[in-house]
């Protein structure tokens, strides 16, 4: 097996396990829900994507992100932020600007 597949793999298992300890999932649907955030990842970095995510406060949000860098303004100076591993980052087109989601939130990716 290639090294690349091995490491998305991992990072799918990581994220499912995390969505079962920390949500309550199932490991069904919190695999279901990790190769979807893959998935939409994987689009993000060569194009504009129409998704849909659950919004913290119950509701349905349609948004268009990207993590092309032709499609984002260039990024100056850094963050001290610490990493957060239950969120997906991406750039949003309609309001030019980063936004987040929680990847357990994510409800599809339209097509």
């Amino acid at each position: 097996m290639s090294t690349n597949f091995k490491n998305q793999m991992k990072e799918v298992m990581n994220l499912a396990w995390q969505m079962v300890k920390r949500n309550g999932f199932s490991m069904s649907e919190a695999m279901k829900i990790a190769w979807a955030n893959m998935k939409l990842k994987a689009q993000m970095k060569s194009k504009i994507v129409k998704f849909y995510f659950q919004k913290v406060d119950g509701s349905v949000r349609e948004a268009y992100g990207t993590l092309n860098d032709k499609f984002m303004p260039a990024v100056t100076g850094t963050t001290k932020k610490a990493k957060n591993d239950t969120v997906q980052i991406y750039y949003d087109t309609e309001r030019c600007e980063f936004r987040c989601y929680k990847k357990a939130n994510l409800l599809k990716i339209a097509l």
